[in-house]
């Protein structure tokens, strides 16, 4: 599990109830756990606190808005992607129109890479992929009940 230090995660919380509307939009479907897939949101990563991040499959999901299209900012992202390659973590970059304009294409795209990143962290492993989820179903019916 990666963490950061006491001050980041103090950061982290207080930016937890200041997310973008592009996050919170986001986040309000991934907190589902679609497919399966369990994520964290603004969740510490050494001195970087990541928008969204899987750590099943080691994915780190930013949101890029305005903020991200000087140069500074551009040099800061790559660093923060060296970093979290270091560490064995993929990043993916949404940009937040996208998520404005077809929130159900991002979150389709952000199961599409985790599905890819759990097949191939399996295949390292030398073992079958697991499913991730598990239907409820809940206890067979007794004798005698039908199976509405």
């Amino acid at each position: 599990m990666i963490t950061g230090p006491r001050d980041t995660l103090k950061r982290a919380r207080k930016l937890r109830s200041e997310m973008s509307l592009p996050e919170r939009m986001l986040w309000r479907l991934l907190r589902e756990r679609p497919e399966g897939f369990k994520f964290r949101r603004q969740h510490p990563a050494g001195i970087y606190i990541l928008d969204f991040y899987c750590a099943g499959v080691r994915l780190a999901v930013e949101i890029d808005g305005q903020a991200h299209d000087s140069e500074r900012a551009a040099q800061q992202d790559a660093a923060r992607s060296d970093f979290l390659r270091s560490q064995h973590i993929a990043t993916l970059r949404i940009p937040a129109t996208a998520i404005m304009t077809n929130l159900k294409n991002a979150v389709t795209r952000i199961i599409e890479v985790c599905k890819e990143r759990a097949m191939k962290i399996s295949q390292r492993q030398g073992k079958p992929p697991v499913p991730l989820h598990h239907p409820a179903d809940g206890p067979p019916p007794r004798a005698g009940e039908d199976r509405a």
